[in-house]
């Protein structure tokens, strides 16, 4: 059996330029990732089964088109695999939360079947098919931090954080992204600016954290809590929300800011973690 990890992705960055004829949105991005996340594990079958566990699993139970399985039907095809497989998601992050769950689990369910069938990671046919099942996931499937153009799927990989204490929070609220794209103002801001990972991102910002913001006035708030904590260097929304992260100076600020916002919310959900 392969056990592969889907971490939780973070848009340190986000600038929006321009809408496409496509219907997607010109981005420029800044991807980092955490150590933590959903996990994906894969071994061969008899017969093919999905399993989903975890806290968040529920949500995921009742859809018949999960990535996981456009992810496996897509790998089948492209490599001319006929094996079975028995897969389970064990799903640890909050749902479509602006923090690449699904993507990080289609592409942890790319990896685990390239390792099994001896595909090489950065075979392009891999990438390819990342692209088709979504914008994140040729980030997620790369799983390091990377400039990302387009719709975030042109990649150049950086330097990350070397392991920067982190602290991500989500109100529990849905927030679609369909919904926060459509209301962002149209306004070209720039783009993103030089420099290493970090400095770039403390440069930069979020364009769509007010269209967030607007339609779930609780990420308003979150951000407010996060950036009153000591020690914080950033706090800011990830993707089209609603999840939010702050950066520390170290893991004993972060530990205390954890503590905090379980103090003040205990009905939100948080994870404590490093951003590599």
């Amino acid at each position: 059996m392969l056990v592969e990890p889907a971490p939780a992705k973070l848009n340190l960055a986000l600038h929006v330029r321009a809408r496409r004829a496509d219907g997607y949105h010109e981005l420029e991005t800044l991807f980092v990732f955490a150590r933590d996340g959903d996990v994906v594990t894969l071994a061969r079958a008899d017969a093919p089964s999905f399993a989903i566990t975890g806290p968040f699993g529920a949500g995921l139970a009742a859809e018949s088109d999960n990535l996981v399985l456009r992810a496996a039907a897509g790998f089948a095809t492209a490599f001319g695999v006929e094996a079975h497989h028995a897969i389970t998601l064990d799903k640890r992050l909050p749902i479509a939360s602006g923090i690449g769950g699904g993507s990080a689990d289609a592409a942890a369910t790319l990896r685990a079947l390239a390792r099994l069938h001896g595909v090489a990671p950065d075979d392009a046919r891999l990438f390819a098919l990342a692209a088709a099942l979504g914008a994140d996931v040729p980030a997620c499937l790369l799983g390091r931090a990377a400039f990302g153009r387009g719709r975030g799927d042109a990649l150049a990989p950086l330097d990350g954080l070397g392991d920067m204490p982190a602290l991500l929070v989500n109100p529990m609220v849905a927030v679609s992204t369909a919904a926060v794209f459509a209301r962002w103002d149209g306004v070209d801001r720039g783009g993103i600016g030089a420099g290493d990972t970090l400095a770039r991102g403390l440069a930069g910002r979020n364009d769509l954290q007010p269209a967030a913001e607007a339609i779930a006035p609780e990420v308003r708030g979150l951000i407010a809590l996060l950036a009153a904590q000591p020690g914080v260097v950033c706090a800011r929304m990830s993707g089209s929300g609603a999840t939010c992260f702050a950066l520390f100076d170290d893991a004993v600020a972060r530990d205390a800011a954890d503590a905090a916002v379980a103090t003040a919310r205990p009905d939100w959900w948080r994870l404590a973690t490093t951003i590599a």
